[in-house]
């Protein structure tokens, strides 16, 4: 079997990632897996790892990523199925290259694009749910990351005749579990006796001003309260300039990203993720993992694998009054965290073989 992936994941071309790692995983399970990343000016090559080879765009802009991405997929042996890692500017390209060797196409649905939130950010997610929209009556198959997304896209889509298939991001949870802590983020920093951790990019979606506001009003009460933020992106300097203009320089940190958040979340006491859309979140399966406490918006695996009130606690997106109100119950009572600590984790998946499988498996079923 021959697949063809359309991809936005540039770490593909990093041997050290875990990106790469797993794309060779992806390659062992078929005999030949062509990838196709949109990129943009670095003049990359082509690379070659065992079975798996990897294309660039090298587009003059991101508005070329699509017609890039089609030319260079002509050029390609004819796949016998297409997988398109999102349903927006990927599938679009892969729409095309499957109309052009006529076979089959796969959408990989990784955003929760039907929520309302996700259509509100922007006219550029505008214009993707229109795509998506188009794209999913012409696929042939669909992998959904969760549930939520899996549900809302049978309730829209439930006159089209597309096998939507839930295959979760993998999370090797024995190995979190199992994982030595390196840093004691408590020792980091004494000057909080209560720490909440945040691991996210810096972006819209994320809400993480929504945290920053809750923390003005959550140190009035808890003044030893701490919020540490760890990660990237455009957000950055805005998320700065509310710490600033709140007073909050002395309760609230931003650290830049680490791939090596474990320690973080074994010895945090509350992982926090206040996302206005997620297709999954798999920073709460980990956190879940190191036996940390979650608070979250009711978005992604929220009500899947967290369960408000039995394993974690789950408020409305964009809540500020339930949100402070959650913050202070669980420091005020902390013995709601030891019980959350203790709750059972449930996986679709026992091991990295058990998903290997089902990934092949959605990708043989779309034949």
């Amino acid at each position: 079997m021959i697949v063809l992936m359309i991809s936005t994941d540039r770490n593909i071309f990093d041997k050290d990632s875990g990106v790469r790692n797993r794309m060779i995983e992806y390659g062992g399970l078929i005999d030949e897996l062509n990838i196709i990343v949109f990129s943009r000016g670095e003049k990359l090559g082509k690379q070659t790892f065992g079975n798996v080879s990897v294309y660039p765009t090298n587009s003059k802009s991101r508005w070329f990523y699509v017609f890039d991405a089609i030319k260079t997929g002509k050029k390609i042996k004819k796949p016998d199925l297409i997988t398109s890692q999102d349903a927006f500017e990927c599938g679009l390209a892969g729409w095309r290259l499957s109309k052009y060797f006529n076979t089959k196409l796969q959408l990989q649905i990784h955003s929760d694009f039907l929520s309302p939130y996700f259509r509100k950010e922007s006219l550029l997610n505008q214009a993707r749910v229109f795509i998506a929209e188009f794209l999913i009556s012409r696929a042939c198959c669909a992998r959904a990351v969760s549930r939520r997304i899996k549900e809302s896209l049978k309730l829209k889509f439930k006159n089209e005749n597309l096998r939507i298939e839930t295959i979760p991001v993998f999370v090797d949870v024995q190995k979190i579990k199992d994982a030595e802590i390196r840093i004691d983020i408590r020792k980091k920093y004494p000057q909080f006796d209560f720490v909440i951790l945040m691991a996210s990019r810096f972006s819209r979606e994320k809400n993480i001003g929504l945290a920053i506001d809750t923390m003005a009003e959550v140190v009035k009460k808890h003044p030893k309260t701490g919020l540490v933020i760890v990660g990237r992106g455009p957000e950055e300097n805005n998320l700065k300039s509310k710490i600033k203009s709140l007073n909050l320089a002395d309760s609230v940190v931003l650290e830049p990203w680490s791939d090596d958040l474990v320690s973080y979340y074994k010895t945090a006491d509350l992982f926090l993720l206040t996302s206005n859309y997620e297709g999954y979140g798999m920073s709460v399966l980990e956190a879940m993992s190191s036996g940390c406490p979650v608070l979250m918006t009711d978005v992604g695996l929220a009500g899947e694998v967290l369960i408000n009130g039995e394993n974690g606690v789950v408020i409305s997106p964009g809540d500020k009054k339930a949100l402070v109100s959650a913050v202070d119950n669980l420091i005020s009572d902390r013995s709601v965290l030891e019980n959350f600590k203790r709750s059972f984790i449930a996986t679709d998946f026992k091991s990295k073989k058990d998903y290997l499988s089902a990934y092949k498996k959605s990708w043989e079923n779309c034949q």
